[in-house]
């Protein structure tokens, strides 16, 4: 027996999960390395280095080696193990040696440490932000209370989840986030799902002597071969190192046969035994082909599903038809996507295990996150399964969401939506609007369904981490589980530290379900929209001269919680809950997905929309604009009709004016100190509404000043100064020990 044995080493690539085979390395330049079996371990990791000759390869920091398990059906399967020292190493040659008749050589994955050079470009890209006050109050804190110092190297019982977080799915935006004018990236996103390219002669027939990259290659070419000429085969080998079929017609007037087998010193499937196209005929036309399998309409529709995971069923069957001219079942075509979803995304299963993992690696990275979560014990019968919990909620917020709210509008929107993966539940979300009009989502939360105390836990997590400043307005929809986690919160989200109020939409809803009246829609519509109290009182006879059951309904909903003329300005204007609605519609595809590709969905639409919306700030400043576009062109409207305004009489001690339109005689009283206005405008948009521009010029007042601080360009930039920061590779995250 030789004393010697060939490494592949595969460096500065990616590891694979869930392939035909099991886990899979690539790179692009794998590196063979032949070493004796007595070879020490530093030894190994200097020949590495060596033979690699790369400054980012200076120090190897874990090494990871691919050893094959026999499944059911002889199939061969293949998992990891760490090489941390003298003893895993000869394990290593020891599984090898028994192994040696299936694999040829030993392959290994090595990652290499940080250099300080680029340790200190991280370091100066993200302490550059030098603005003043924020410190963290919030850190990762263990069952134990001990704080998370995010010491060591990940645990080798999750590395293969962990490397499956990075690998599987890599750090980019998917193409179903790009909206709200986020322009698509134009680099390929899953390069690795990208399908293996087939060898096919001019005529679409075998030869002997074709090669094929991969077992799982061989198979989809004969799979394809055979769905394309309606004829069909049986399997009559199928070991690791040899596939060999006939067609199902052999011998009865067909002699179709193929037999491929692994050439290990090709490192490569060959097809070894051809006898020709088939010569069979079929005596009925089929509407499905028994090879159109859920995994063969995986593979043919995985674009479709990347671009919208929220692709109906129908759909699918519709795309089958057009590629095969087969019609298959709706069962086949459901778990084809179901197929696809975690052939992009990641497993079901696995998402549930990643997503501790992924959560306490994002706050190793940035301490300042907050994450949140509460579970249940799992049972067998009636027995508490050890050591392993079941996710019940999880509520999170990024650092640079919970920033951002301090610089935008004091008003928050929250609802929920479901999901409609391979597990239900709801998905929570808390946003708010910046001063120019963008939507900033704050928090979320994955719950068991929108239950009082699903919401209480929502709610909870917001105002403890998120919303801590007072005098907030929270605008919702009118659910009694919402209304319910409101009086629950011991004043919390009660006036005077904030002021629930309810989406005009849903009232009008919920008004037409009641009476049927859709004629009436747009009056309840208007008495919210309502900015004062004679246009309240107005159109409020109007309805209940229609009928006091329908005012006698209405006052069952305090003024405060939908008339603009009530509210005291805490909704800023907002009468619905459309920001919070937009972004549920931004994240339908996300809404399909295991929930860890949910979760980083929100990540990587928040920094595109964070980054593009900072630099858009940057430059609007450097133009020299003070304020928004928004808020700009309302000004300069304002300013123009305050030119058909006089001012009657006015109290300079107070600030205090009387003014009148002209030329309907209308008149007014402003209140610049106490920055009200007859009209509601000026009280409800803090901006100077058309009498106070008047006001202004009579008295050659500078009305910039009575602009609210959120509308300035400077405050805008500061809503999206804080960063993301990547989270790396895996090799670079804590242990988790959960």
């Amino acid at each position: 027996m030789s004393d010697r044995v060939l490494l592949k080493v595969y460096y500065f690539g990616q590891i694979l999960l869930q392939t035909s085979e099991g886990i899979k390395f690539i790179c692009e330049n794998p590196l063979d390395v032949v070493i004796p079996f007595i070879i020490s371990f530093e030894e190994l990791k200097g020949v590495i280095c060596e033979k690699i000759d790369s400054e980012r390869a200076r120090k190897i920091s874990c090494i990871l080696y691919r050893y094959p398990i026999q499944m059911f059906g002889g199939f061969i399967q293949f998992q990891t193990k760490y090489v941390t020292d003298e003893a895993s190493m000869q394990e290593m040659f020891s599984m090898y040696i028994e192994n040696r008749a299936q694999i040829a050589f030993i392959e290994l994955y090595v990652e290499f440490e940080q250099s300080e050079a680029d340790r200190n470009i991280v370091r100066e890209d993200y302490n550059s932000d030098s603005e003043e006050e924020f410190e963290s109050n919030y850190e990762f804190v263990g069952p134990d209370g001990d704080e998370d110092q995010g010491d060591g190297n990940t645990a080798p019982d999750v590395t293969e989840v962990a490397n499956a977080l990075a690998n599987e799915v890599p750090f980019e935006e998917p193409s179903f986030m790009r909206v709200l004018d986020l322009e698509a990236m134009h680099a390929p996103e899953f390069p690795e799902y990208m399908t293996a390219e087939v060898p096919m002669v001019a005529d679409g027939e075998f030869v002997v002597g074709m090669e094929f990259s991969s077992r799982e290659a061989v198979i989809k070419a004969i799979k394809d071969y055979t769905i394309r000429r309606s004829v069909d085969y049986r399997v009559y080998e199928s070991e690791p190192l040899t596939f060999y079929a006939k067609c199902t017609q052999y011998g009865s007037g067909c002699d179709w046969l193929i037999r491929v087998s692994m050439i290990s010193r090709k490192y490569c499937w060959v097809i070894r035994r051809y006898n020709g196209s088939h010569t069979c005929t079929r005596a009925t036309i089929s509407q499905d082909h028994s090879k159109l399998d859920s995994i063969t309409i995986a593979e043919v529709i995985k674009p479709l599903v990347e671009a919208d995971p929220s692709l109906k069923v129908k759909s699918v069957i519709a795309e089958v038809q057009s590629k095969f001219n087969y019609t298959v079942s709706y069962r086949k075509a459901w778990l084809a996507k179901q197929r696809a979803v975690e052939k992009i995304f990641g497993g079901w299963e696995a998402s549930f295990e990643a997503l501790p993992i992924w959560f306490q690696a994002m706050c190793h990275k940035e301490p300042s996150a907050v994450v949140h979560f509460e579970t249940m014990p799992a049972y067998q019968g009636d027995e508490v399964v050890r050591d392993i919990q079941v996710l019940h909620r999880v509520f999170w917020s990024y650092y640079p969401c919970i920033r951002a709210f301090r610089h935008c509008k004091p008003i928050v929107q929250v609802d929920g939506t479901h999901l409609y993966g391979k597990y239900k539940g709801c998905l929570l979300v808390a946003v708010s609007q910046d001063g120019n009009n963008n939507i900033v989502p704050i928090a979320f939360a994955i719950v068991e369904g929108e239950t009082s105390d699903a919401w209480h836990f929502f709610l909870s997590n917001l105002r403890q981490h998120v919303v801590t400043r007072d005098g907030v307005g929270l605008i919702s929809d009118r659910h009694e589980s919402i209304n319910a986690a409101v009086e629950r919160s011991n004043g919390a989200w009660s006036p005077p530290r904030a002021f629930h109020m309810f989406c005009i939409r849903h009232i009008e809803s919920n008004f037409l379900r009641k009476f049927k009246a859709p004629y009436l829609q747009k009056l309840v519509v208007n008495i919210g929209y309502s900015r004062t109290v004679r246009e309240y009182e107005v159109r409020y006879q109007r309805l209940r001269e229609r009928g006091e059951a329908y005012t006698n309904w209405l006052n069952r909903i305090p003024r405060e919680q939908y008339v603009l003329a009530f509210d005291g300005g805490y909704r800023w204007g907002h009468m619905t809950t459309n920001l919070v609605e937009c972004i549920n519609s931004v994240l339908k595809g996300a809404r399909n997905l295991p929930v860890t590709a949910l979760v980083k969905a929100t990540f990587y639409r928040l920094n595109e929309l964070f980054t593009r919306k900072r630099l858009e700030a940057e430059a609007r400043i450097n133009a020299g604009h003070v304020f928004s576009d928004v808020v700009t062109s309302k000004l300069r409207a304002n300013q123009i009709a305050s030119g058909n305004i006089q001012v009657s009489c006015f109290d300079r001690q107070n600030e205090v004016f009387e003014v009148r339109e002209m030329p309907s005689g209308l008149e007014f009283a402003v209140d610049l100190r106490g920055l009200r206005c007859d009209c509601g405008e000026f009280q409800v948009d803090r901006i100077p509404c058309r009498h106070v521009f008047a006001c202004c010029a009579n008295q050659r007042l500078d009305w910039k000043l009575y602009v609210h601080d959120v509308y300035k360009m400077e405050q805008i930039r500061r809503v999206y100064r804080a960063r993301f920061r990547p989270l790396d590779n895996p090799t670079t995250w804590p242990a988790y020990h959960l």
